[in-house]
């Protein structure tokens, strides 16, 4: 008899691929952001901005960069 696999209990049912070191690094950053209780966007930046994680192309986060990373990582 087969085993019967439970797709929805499998958190990574959408992945196309693994994660890059630097896509690790960035989700380590917001979850440490969300334990320090910063919930909204414009403190997840601030946050971000205070890492050591920067955006691929270098500079600061802003809003609009990491909504639109976030945006191109969902797809």
């Amino acid at each position: 008899m087969a085993t019967y696999r439970f797709p929805h209990l499998d958190p990574h049912q959408s992945r196309e691929r693994e994660p890059s070191d630097w896509e690790m690094a960035l989700a380590g950053a917001i979850e440490a952001a969300f334990g320090q209780g910063h919930h909204e966007l414009p403190a997840l930046v601030a946050a971000l901005n205070a890492s050591r994680i920067r955006p691929q192309e270098g500079g600061a986060w802003t809003e609009e960069g990491f909504t639109a990373l976030m945006r191109q990582l969902g797809n």
